[in-house]
């Protein structure tokens, strides 16, 4: 890849600037990257963007302060959702960040969602099953009855039913043979706008 014949100094640059497009969906500007990397003139930022563009990974639109954008190659990693890791469907379990990017097309792409891999079986009557991706939109509140990603104190975080009670939550599995989960301490992370399935077998 073309990143590959950076030097260190370039690929820091590089990769801030894919970041914030990433988060924000337009690139910073000259001073940003001034500020950001500790340049004492916008002169050493200008020179590595020259190099970035030579080497294809940026352009650049003469007077416009956020003129920065990446090239169709360089912009193909930013396809698709972050897999944020995986989400206890059945017991407890500590979701871990992981860092891979999986391509659900653009109907999910929002700076907001991130996907979590299901593993367990606790929700498999509202159609969610073992090894699928839900799509969570990041929300720290959310309605009764909404299918939610909880972290509890202990760091752990499930997907359940989030059902407000007096005094606790209750998180109830969306499984007959599976009883709910009663806390007085858990909070709401994510609500899930999504399911992804891959139907075809290995």
């Amino acid at each position: 890849m073309l990143e590959q014949t950076l030097t260190k100094r370039q690929q820091t640059i590089f990769n801030y600037i894919r970041q914030q497009i990433r988060e924000n969906g337009f690139g910073p500007t000259i001073r940003d990257i001034q500020d950001e990397m500790g340049f004492k003139s916008p002169n050493g930022v200008i020179c590595h963007l020259k190099a970035l563009e030579n080497k294809g990974l940026i352009t650049r639109q003469s007077h416009k302060s956020r003129s920065i954008v990446l090239t169709e190659e360089a912009n193909e990693e930013l396809n698709g959702l972050p897999l944020a890791g995986r989400v206890a469907a059945g017991a407890l379990m500590e979701a871990v960040e992981q860092q891979e990017r999986i391509d659900v097309g653009e109907i999910w792409n929002h700076k907001s969602n991130y996907l979590l891999e299901v593993d367990g079986d606790s929700m498999i009557d509202a159609n969610i099953q073992s090894g699928d991706y839900v799509v969570v939109r990041k929300r720290y509140t959310a309605n009764k009855g909404d299918i939610v990603v909880a972290r509890t104190s202990e760091g752990d975080a499930t997907l359940k039913y989030w059902f407000p009670e007096k005094n606790r939550i209750r998180l109830q599995p969306a499984n007959k043979k599976m009883k709910p989960i009663y806390s007085r301490d858990v909070k709401v992370i994510g609500v899930v706008i999504g399911v992804v399935r891959n139907l075809q077998s290995n």
